[in-house]
């Protein structure tokens, strides 16, 4: 994968932090998942039309170039996005989230109301999260050089394949529905480069385990994220087959944030937003619900 876009290192009064800035308009602070960086960010980012919104792109503490320092913690790390927001100038902004990166997304809104216009939540983390046990095979793939490079050539050379170990992992499809989606996203170049280029943002290499490992820590530790002090709209997107966070955790998030919407998308896995049917139509309405509250 090659990047479009150039990182920079914001040195905040909390300390160092990764971030990039793409397109021009509505100010829209995306938070990757676990494991990720600036580089997953910039794949979640790519359907906000680059003439209507300014994507802000960061690698989260342990990730990349962002060192996990003393950023341990979720509200450390929510006060981190808060800091670079002041550095870059932005008063207020709208924030999409995904998977680990709800925490952060979650915290910054109750702990700094004032910053956001809204918040989009896609199959984010919202309850104590543990990790579902791995395989010793997905273990050895994303987590040693040579499982990596095994992916990689995967990837390059049989990525109809790699697709489908792709979505299997990420949802409790039947084996028709598995058959149908790799149909789908396969065809689609938009979908399909989605997912290959995905696949080395997920690995758990030197510069990305200490905030892979960090996450699940913190995770694990979650009471109460106070979702219900949240006063930004907010939407969340889940897929029902999600096998990598349970949807509870998204209709939770639902229930719980003051006037919530819900997108479920049926028969979506963990990367349904990017590659379910319907996903063409549910980025729009993400799209139009960032328009809608950009004030």
């Amino acid at each position: 994968m090659t990047t479009a876009f150039t990182t920079s290192i914001a040195r905040t009064p909390l300390g160092p932090i990764e971030y990039a800035v793409v397109g021009e308009g509505i100010p829209v602070l995306v938070i990757h998942g676990s494991p990720g960086g600036i580089d997953a960010a910039e794949l979640m980012a790519r359907f906000l039309p680059k003439g209507q919104f300014k994507a802000i792109l960061v690698s989260r503490p342990g990730y990349l170039r962002t060192p996990l320092g003393g950023r341990l913690t979720i509200d450390q790390q929510a006060d981190l996005l808060a800091a670079l927001l002041d550095q870059l100038g932005i008063a207020r902004t709208a924030v999409y989230t995904w998977s680990g990166g709800g925490p952060a997304g979650y915290r910054l809104a109750v702990r700094h109301p004032g910053k956001l216009m809204s918040l989009v939540a896609f199959a984010a983390v919202s309850q104590a999260y543990h990790d579902a046990s791995k395989s010793a095979v997905t273990r050895l793939m994303f987590t040693t050089s040579a499982g990596r490079w095994l992916m990689r050539v995967l990837a390059a050379h049989q990525p109809r394949q790699y697709i489908a170990g792709a979505l299997g992992s990420e949802g409790n499809l039947t084996e028709a529905q598995l058959a149908a989606q790799v149909d789908a996203v396969f065809a689609d170049d938009t979908r399909r480069r989605f997912i290959l280029d995905l696949g080395p943002t997920a690995e758990q290499g030197p510069d990305r385990r200490d905030g892979y490992h960090n996450d699940l820590e913190q995770f694990g530790r979650i009471e109460s994220l106070e979702l219900e002090r949240i006063t930004a709209p907010t939407l969340i997107v889940q897929g029902t087959v999600d096998s990598d966070l349970p949807p509870e955790q998204s209709y939770f998030a639902a229930e719980t944030i003051p006037g919530a919407s819900l997108l479920k998308l049926e028969e979506g896995t963990h990367l349904a937003l990017y590659t379910h049917a319907d996903c063409d139509a549910a980025q729009q309405q993400v799209i139009s619900f960032l328009s809608a509250h950009a004030s």
